[in-house]
């Protein structure tokens, strides 16, 4: 397959990126994925001419197409994205200049549309692979276990999560751990008696300071404690509180000493309790995984007349380390090129669309041919 044979498709392409991104999915309600998984399954119908397994595990809905009894290749995407349903009115569907927008365009609607693309125009689907999750934005919770089990035994496999700027390729990712911190204390009155309370918002305080502290920017682990409640009404000393931590590391011993860390924490108020709950999500995906299937994209990307291919390390995880860690070759950022992932300027460039998708399909098929 040409690049000049997929530009062809590129109205096609923006049609089903369009329907995608009209059907919101946010992760958490699983009725709004179950209603994409339909539009998904609908997409891959009719270019795949098959229906898809549909996997549903603690209400949420996976989709899955096998070619051929055992998979060499496996095409990796999520539809869930994190923009609450209404997210429409405020960042609605458009195509201006070039340039596509609305909410999950960017991660990952059109890299799901370019999967199933690719997939339909593989010289041979046998040994091929498509599963597209519904809840990687939270951590892959239900999905984790059909992602290692569908990727074990591949030899390769292709994450279609959004490319790096400037197109680059995901050659490493950080691994991510995600912890919630949960405080007891005691409630009184804020005014009459606060002596007599046990302040869970100022035991949160110590312990936001503490997990910070296990940040090193030399190795470039960062620990940054992001959602915080505490307290019921403003007369009242806070009987309880929360804080959630995110970590991400770029090797596993650093991913392992801050869960240590983590786990050793001790409140600092006399009377208060702490719980935590969490741990490791995602191990780091390391160059070694990616470096050969990299090679492959750059020199096929040459003969098609793309350029040449770049490659970036990034802070994001994705479903793509869980495969690396398995120890199977695993390539990420095959999806569209943009920006503004979760952002106000989400966006995908309508020109790269084809092209990608033609690498795509030529690294199935050169992979398959082996």
């Amino acid at each position: 397959m040409t690049a000049t044979r997929a530009e062809v498709a590129v109205e096609v392409l923006v049609a089903d990126i369009e329907t995608l991104v009209r059907c919101e999915s946010p992760s958490s309600d699983h009725e709004a994925v179950a209603r994409s998984a339909d539009v998904v399954a609908a997409l891959g119908r009719r270019l795949l001419d098959t229906e898809p397994d549909r996997v549903v595990i603690d209400g949420c809905t996976h989709l899955r197409w096998r070619f051929g009894e055992a998979p060499r290749v496996l095409l990796l995407g999520h539809h869930d994205t994190v923009w609450p349903t209404g997210s429409l009115e405020t960042h609605p569907y458009s195509v201006r200049d070039g340039v596509l927008r609305g909410p999950g365009c960017f991660d990952m609607k059109a890299g799901v549309v370019m999967a199933l693309h690719a997939a339909a125009a593989a010289g041979n689907r046998s040994g091929l692979s498509i599963l597209v999750t519904g809840d990687e934005e939270i951590g892959s919770p239900s999905s984790r276990r059909l992602i290692e089990e569908e990727a074990r035994g591949c030899d390769a496999v292709f994450v279609l999560e959004a490319a790096a700027g400037g197109g680059a390729l995901k050659y490493r990712r950080k691994g991510a751990s995600l912890y919630r911190i949960e405080v007891d204390g005691r409630a009184a009155h804020a005014g009459l008696e606060p002596e007599k309370g046990v302040n869970a918002g100022v035991e949160a305080a110590h312990q936001i300071l503490a997990v910070a502290a296990l940040a090193d920017a030399e190795r470039g682990t960062t620990v940054v404690p992001t959602a915080l409640s505490a307290g019921t009404t403003t007369n009242t000393v806070p009987a309880g509180a929360s804080v959630a931590v995110d970590v991400r590391v770029w090797d596993e011993t650093e991913q392992r000493r801050v869960d240590r860390a983590v786990r050793d924490l001790r409140p600092v108020l006399e009377g208060s309790r702490i719980r935590i709950s969490g741990g490791i999500n995602r191990p780091p995906l390391q160059a070694d995984a990616s470096s050969r299937l990299f090679d492959l994209a750059a020199t096929i990307a040459a003969e098609l007349g793309l350029g040449a291919l770049t490659a970036a390390a990034v802070g994001g995880a994705s479903d793509g380390n869980f495969t690396a860690g398995l120890g199977i070759p695993t390539l990420d950022g095959l999806g569209g090129v943009g920006g503004g992932a979760h952002a106000d300027d989400e966006h995908v460039v309508v020109a790269e669309l084809p092209r990608r998708t033609a690498l795509l399909t030529a690294l199935i098929d050169a992979v398959l041919a082996k």
